[in-house]
Order: structure tokens, then C-alpha cells, then sequence
């Protein structure tokens, strides 16, 4: 295996482990609003993104025309997080980070419409196994409050891939990750700062620095994933971000005594089998077109 791709896999695990980490922190929070745990996330983040900037001499690359892009981003962004902070919350850790993993399977269809590119059938065979595989961690047909969270959870995993989307648009108009990441960060705190103050909730010393911990894991997520991708391309190394999934169950054990339900572990089963299938397929594609 090549070096670049193994320094690649090695930061697209760093990064499945810090989100992780980070959604332990935002449970760990307590019984916070999930826009006030948004808010300090994402201000960490911003902060952490704009030294960065400031080190590599990086901005704006100045083009009116990607404002728009980086507003929607922005916007689908700050969604999926609120949706994913709240699943969190509410559910068996792995449960919320596997509904989130959808986002490569919405990122597919949302190509489609914003980028205009081709969907094979293979393709949509694998977002509708997908979708089956998410239904039995939603569990539409069992009456009972963890339906809504687990929604909210499927809709933040579909917040996470239009916001993807927007990611590649933008990075092939120019702009650079670092600066994309500030964006929305900003962005995202701006927008949820006159709801944090309608309603905030007095924290102690504990859930503020557990909250600044999150911002820090989530920043160190966001940069290692973008250095991953940066030695080596997602069909090669895309499927070792699943490892999200046994890092949250691991920890939702240790931590909560989680242990998800069957029914859970088998739409895991299914939603990764089809992470892996599609990694494949990608894989054949390129070693054709070569």
C-alpha cells in the first residue's frame, strides 16, 4: 500500500475517533439546548480555523459568485449539526453517529441536482439499501419518543451530505478548506446567537470546558479528514470513515452502558455493507478509466 495512502487512512481514523469524541462531549454536556452546544462547537472551531488561516497567510479567494455557495453550505451545515447535536442527546451514541453517516449517500443525490453529475443505477441500488438500513435504526413503526430524535438524526445526516455537496462545489471554484470551515463556523454562530441568548441556560465550569472539548474535537476532525483527503482520494480511503460507528459504540459503552438494540445492529450491518460495496465500485470505475 502506498505511503501517501496509509498517511491517509491514518488521519481519516484520527477524524472518525474526534467526532466521536466530540459527540461524547455534547452528551456528556447535559440537559443543554442543542443550539447552545451548537454555538460553543462551532466558536472553537472558529477560532481554531481562522489561526490557522492566519499562520498560512489564507483567505477569501475573492470571487463574488462563491458567496452563494458558501452561504448554503453554511446553512445546511448549521441544520445537520442541530439535528445531529439533538440525536446525540436522545440516542444510543452509534445509533446518532450511523444516522449521520447517511450524509455520503445524500451527497450522492444532491450531486446529481447541484453538480449534474451522473448517477449510475448501482449508485441509487445503493442509497435505497441505505435508506432500509437507516429505517431500522429510525424504527418508524414503534410508537415512542426516540422516533423523533432518530428522524432529526436521519435529517442531520442529510443536512451533512447537501453541505458536502456545497464543499466540493466550492473547492472547485477555488476556495480553500480552512477558509470554507471558518466560513460556516462564523456563519453558524451568528445565526444561532440571538436564540442562545432568548434562551440560555447557566452552565457550570464543568459543561463549559466539556463543551469547549467538543469545539476542539470537532476542529481537529474537520482538519484531519481535509488532510486525509489530501493524500489520497475519497474511493480509496472513504470507507475507513465508518470506523466512527465502532469508536461511538465503544464509547457509549464505556461511558453510558449503551448497547444498541438488534434491530440497530443489523441497519449498521446494512448501511455499511453498502459504504463498502459503493468503495468498491468506485475503485473498479477508476482502475477502468485508467
Amino acid at each position: 500500500m502506498k505511503s501517501r495512502t496509509v498517511k491517509g487512512i491514518l488521519c481519516i481514523l484520527v477524524s472518525a475517533f474526534c467526532f466521536a469524541l466530540m459527540n461524547l462531549c455534547v452528551r456528556l454536556s447535559g440537559e443543554l439546548p442543542s443550539i447552545q452546544k451548537s454555538f460553543f462547537r462551532n466558536l472553537v472551531a472558529f477560532f481554531f480555523a481562522l489561526a490557522f488561516m492566519s499562520g498560512k497567510h489564507m483567505g477569501f479567494s475573492g470571487k463574488k459568485s462563491n458567496i452563494p455557495p458558501l452561504i448554503f453550505r453554511s446553512v445546511f451545515g448549521t441544520v445537520g449539526i442541530l439535528c445531529n447535536f439533538y440525536a446525540v442527546d436522545h440516542l444510543v451514541l452509534a445509533d446518532a453517529s450511523m444516522l449521520n453517516k447517511m450524509s455520503p449517500f445524500f451527497a450522492i443525490i444532491f450531486s446529481y441536482f447541484i453538480l449534474k453529475e451522473k448517477v449510475s443505477p448501482f449508485q441509487l441500488m445503493a442509497v435505497g439499501g441505505a435508506f432500509l438500513g437507516s429505517l431500522l435504526i429510525i424504527k418508524p413503526v414503534v410508537v415512542g419518543m426516540e422516533t423523533v430524535p432518530a428522524v432529526l438524526g436521519f435529517l442531520g445526516g442529510m443536512g451533512a451530505g447537501a453541505a458536502y455537496t456545497m464543499v466540493r462545489y466550492l473547492s472547485e471554484r477555488g476556495e480553500k478548506g480552512p477558509f470554507i470551515v471558518c466560513f460556516f463556523s462564523g456563519f453558524s454562530c451568528l445565526v444561532t446567537l440571538p436564540a442562545l441568548i432568548w434562551d440560555y441556560h447557566p452552565m457550570t465550569a464543568e459543561q463549559l470546558v466539556i463543551l469547549l472539548l467538543a469545539g476542539l474535537s470537532a476542529a481537529g476532525g474537520q482538519f484531519a479528514i481535509t488532510a486525509a483527503y489530501g493524500y489520497a482520494p475519497a474511493r480509496e480511503i472513504s470507507v475507513y470513515d465508518y470506523s466512527q460507528i465502532i469508536f461511538s459504540a465503544v464509547l457509549g459503552y464505556c461511558v453510558f452502558g449503551q448497547i444498541p438494540d438488534w434491530l440497530s445492529w443489523m441497519g449498521y450491518l446494512i448501511i455499511c455493507t453498502m459504504a463498502v460495496v459503493m468503495f468498491f465500485y468506485h475503485n473498479n470505475i477508476s482502475a477502468k478509466e485508467k
